[in-house]
């Protein structure tokens, strides 16, 4: 069945509750986030005037990365923002905060650390009730940046750094949040260089399409396949659905990975992917097509 709702994945550079991957300057201003992608969020939403939950778990600094959503929510006219500051799996499973999301018009995890999101929310009824919603309610969207937006798969990088992802073993992978299945996210993608760590991690599952986002950029997903890149940077897809030889298997950690034949398409305002058939389309072929 394919879900009714929508997840909207953002690249990042709002969560300042995480720590600069090193040789990397990241944004830490929410105003560096461009209102437009929280104007596409509200739109989405089946409701003209939403409650819109923020879960700050993944921050560290919960307090200030709440306020400035509450600001920035309030710009682009949404007046009933709420912040959701659950700290471990005790808050996770009172009754209160999961009648909260029930009553939701939509939720949005911010960026921090995605570790916190599966150990803290993993198996609650928070998740039980979120995966309900999106699969049977129209209108319902859940969005995530940066660690909010990688949480969001099945399969989920939780650490590796940049320069060195392409040596076997410095990409560790857990299961996420499950909302999508065979997709494997990565945010902060341009900016941080991350195409080494996402290409080993489709490397080590093919059946997944890497999702590359670039900051200040996300993708709208509908019915569960279809993506719509929005927002001012790209989207990179990788797959590996066609991947004739890895020699990861065969060799020791710390050693180079080699791969051959990686599929990539790169993602731009207006561009659109499916996933089911693993088929790219333009926004000016579209264009061209309905001419």
């Amino acid at each position: 069945m394919q879900p009714l709702g929508k997840l909207i994945s953002i690249g990042g550079s709002v969560d300042k509750g995480t720590e600069p991957e090193n040789h990397y300057k990241s944004h830490s201003n929410i105003h560096f986030f461009a209102l437009s992608i929280l104007k596409r969020i509200v739109a989405e939403i089946d409701d003209e005037n939403p409650i819109i939950e923020i879960i700050t778990t993944a921050s560290s600094i919960p307090e200030e990365v709440g306020q400035s959503y509450i600001e920035a929510f309030g710009r682009v006219g949404n007046n009933r923002t709420q912040l959701l500051h659950i700290r471990n799996r005790e808050e996770a499973m009172l009754d209160e905060n999961t009648e909260r999301i029930r009553k939701a018009d939509a939720v949005m995890f911010t960026g921090g650390n995605q570790l916190r999101l599966t150990s803290i929310f993993g198996g609650t009824d928070i998740m039980k009730v979120l995966h309900e919603r999106y699969q049977h309610e129209a209108g319902f969207v859940i969005a995530g940046t940066s660690a909010g937006a990688m949480a969001m798969s099945n399969t989920m990088i939780y650490q590796g750094s940049s320069h060195e992802a392409l040596l076997k073993g410095e990409v560790k992978i857990t299961t996420g949040l499950a909302f999508m299945k065979d997709v494997i996210i990565d945010s902060h993608f341009v900016q941080r260089g991350r195409f080494g760590r996402l290409a080993q991690a489709v490397a080590s599952n093919p059946a997944c399409i890497g999702i590359g986002l670039g900051e200040d950029t996300a993708v709208v997903v509908t019915a569960g396949y279809h993506l719509e890149a929005i927002g001012s940077g790209l989207i990179v897809v990788v797959d590996g659905h066609e991947m004739r030889h890895t020699n990861i298997t065969e060799i020791p950690d710390g050693t180079p990975v080699s791969i051959e034949r990686l599929l990539v398409h790169i993602m731009a305002q207006g561009d659109v992917y499916d996933l089911n058939i693993r088929k790219f389309s333009g926004k000016r072929l579209e264009v061209q097509a309905a001419e």
